[in-house]
This record gives C-alpha cells, structure tokens and sequence, in this order.
C-alpha cells in the first residue's frame, strides 16, 4: 500500500528483456531497500529482485507490460518512487494500492497563476470513478480532481512542490502517464454493481 507521496525522482539506468519479464534497473537515492519488497515506479507496485550500489532492479512481467508504458522506457528516463507504506506511516496523500488501472494522454497544459493544469484524457473505467474535487493517482502522485472540463479528460492542478519533486509536468502535451483510481470508489462501485443490475431489470 502506498499514499501517492513520492518521495525520489529516480533514474533508469538499463531495461532489458528476461524470461522472467522486463527487467528495469534504476539509480535511486534509497538506503535499506531488501529484495522482495515493494516500490511504486511510476505508480506501479513492483517488487525488488536485486540491488546493486545506488540501484534497485524490479521486473515488470506481461500483465504489468499489458497496462502500463513500461515498454516503452528507455535509459536514462526519470520516474517517481514511493516506498511501500509502514502502519505507523501518516497518510500524506490519499489510500494508492499501486495497481494501474489505465494510461492516460496529456491533452492540454497551462499555466494557471503559479500552478500549473494538466488536461488528461482518461479511459472510461478511470472517467467512471472521477469526480471533482475527489483523488487519482497519475505516475504515482496523488492529486485532487480539480475539473472535468470535457466528457473523459481529468483536470489536476499541479502546485510548485509538486513540480519540484515529482516528474510531472515536464512531458508536456502528448505524454502517457500511469492512473490509478480512487481505491475506495473501486470499492463502492463494484459493491452497487449488482443493484443496479437489478434494477434495470425490473424496469
């Protein structure tokens, strides 16, 4: 479990392919980290298979591939890390389990003041799940809805901290980003789903 705090801007340094998936070894400021555990790449949980002096490899198998744009990393890309939440952690941002639910396309940014908006076109199952002023997770950040100016395209606002310490922002209209939906929304979507079936039918 995550919160969508990121907390390094790390570094891929090499991605190859393995039997065993896609491998991506990345240069971060981390000390401590074990083999097995849990980090957010780009708001995706991946578990560490190796460390190195200054860098952690994971492995992203075909699934991950399937809903992510970690085939189309290249060496030398930065991401944002979290590591995984302890209990005794605050919750700085809002509840991320690190499971990518689609990708999105940056289809407008501009300066607002000193913030910055980014316009995101977003699948519909992540458009279903939005609301204004609710949470997403885009590239492992967690950020507030600020509007929903079209059918299908979130509005976050992005702070100067925000832009500071996390990568976004610097992809500019056309980049891909990592999405996440409100967890507790999942949940009470999937908890209707069957009432609301039933109540079509006894229409």
């Amino acid at each position: 479990m995550f919160s969508g705090i990121v907390s390094a801007i790390g570094t891929v340094r090499r991605i190859r392919a393995t039997p065993r998936g896609l491998a991506i070894t990345i240069a971060a400021p981390y000390r401590g980290l074990t083999v097995g555990e849990s980090i957010a790449v780009d708001g995706a949980c991946l578990t560490v298979v190796a460390r190195g002096k200054g860098t952690f490899t994971v492995e992203a198998v075909v699934t991950t591939r399937g809903r992510t744009c970690f085939g189309a990393y290249r060496a030398g890309r930065a991401v944002n890390l979290e590591r995984a939440l302890k209990v005794s952690d605050r919750l700085g941002g809002h509840l991320v389990s690190g499971h990518v639910d689609g990708v999105g396309t940056v289809v407008a940014q501009r300066r607002a003041g000193d913030a910055l908006l980014l316009d995101i076109r977003v699948p519909a199952a992540v458009a279903a799940l939005a609301v204004p002023h609710g949470s997403i997770t885009v590239d492992g950040v967690s950020l507030t809805i600020n509007a929903m100016p079209t059918r299908g395209v979130v509005q976050v606002s992005l702070i100067p901290h925000t832009l500071d310490v996390t990568t976004l922002g610097r992809g500019g209209v056309g980049a891909r980003v990592h999405l996440e939906a409100d967890l507790i929304g999942k949940f009470v979507q999937a908890l209707v789903r069957p009432y609301r079936a039933k109540r079509r039918l006894e229409r």
